[in-house]
């Protein structure tokens, strides 16, 4: 293990607590994680399904991979398995492997995409799954699209609806994973997914953008989550939400600088990446990058 890998922080905050800044900073500890990932080979904008997209805008392919192949040496120099998914040369969008299945104690939940363009890339996961000697792999009857809109906390699943994934889907997820459900109404279409409006840091610590949610997802919110991160709408616009976390390295977009404050004062170390190429089709570092959680020992 490097360094980095082995690093803790502890500090005594001075000034005087507010509501993203609490008085002590908590020692972090970084965990080895399990990550899928799949290169941006044929990685394009030539239709558009959510706001970030526009076709007229051209795509530097080169530099998409390169910025990639960065996100995926970050994570193995900080001490994560990367595994990689063989890409499709008709679904430009496999780059973003968060969207490819939600795994939870080793059983595996497919996806459906609302989209017929994507339509292909949920089989394809599931493929590579079982091809991998994962045995309980469910493919779902409702449409869900993935870590885009299952987040998991230490206690339960946090699940977005409104634009992409189904209310149903939630209820088909807590039937298969056993874990108590959260749905959470999106109602700005710029963050059509949970993983563009809310991040899970640590266990049952988050951060979000409150307005991306309906005022009774915002309560709920508020209510199990009162220390929560709060992200203003400027950091929340360059991706600041879609992030990937092992408990102390935060990995984001390089110009989301006010969240990354936010995280220092928590006790997280913030590593920012320029993803700018891959953004055009509207995702980040946790778009590309899918969490396969193993079943815990002696379960």
């Amino acid at each position: 293990m490097t360094q980095t890998q082995t690093q803790t922080q502890t500090q005594t905050q001075t000034q005087p607590r507010t509501q993203s800044q609490p008085r002590t900073v908590r020692t972090r500890t970084p965990r080895a994680r399990h990550y899928l990932m799949c290169r941006p080979t044929h990685f394009d904008v030539t239709y558009a399904i959510n706001p970030w997209m526009d076709p007229s805008k051209p795509v530097d392919a080169g530099l998409a991979v390169a910025q990639w192949e960065q996100l995926r040496a970050l994570h193995q120099e900080l001490g994560h398995t990367v595994e990689l998914i063989e890409p499709l040369p008709d679904c430009p969008d496999m780059v973003y492997a968060a969207n490819g299945a939600t795994i939870v104690d080793g059983k595996v939940l497919g996806v459906r995409f609302r989209n017929a363009e994507r339509a292909a890339e949920g089989p394809a996961y599931l493929e590579w799954f079982r091809a991998n000697g994962y045995q309980e792999v469910h493919d779902p009857v409702h449409v869900n699209e993935g870590e885009g809109d299952f987040l998991v906390t230490r206690s339960r699943l946090l699940a977005g609806t409104g634009f992409r994934s189904t209310p149903e889907s939630h209820a088909e997820a807590q039937e298969f994973f056993g874990r108590p459900v959260i749905s959470l109404e999106l109602v700005d279409p710029r963050f059509y997914h949970l993983d563009t409006a809310l991040a899970v840091l640590d266990g049952d610590e988050i951060m979000y953008y409150p307005e991306a949610f309906s005022a009774g997802s915002r309560a709920v919110l508020e209510r199990l989550f009162p220390d929560a991160v709060r992200v203003t709408e400027g950091d929340a616009a360059v991706f600041a939400l879609n992030v990937v976390s092992d408990g102390y390295h935060v990995i984001l977009p390089e110009a989301a600088t006010g969240v990354a404050e936010q995280l220092r004062a928590r006790g997280f170390r913030p590593i920012g990446l320029d993803l700018s190429e891959l953004l055009k089709g509207g995702g980040s570092a946790k778009c590309c990058t899918l969490e396969i959680r193993p079943r815990p020992a002696g379960a």
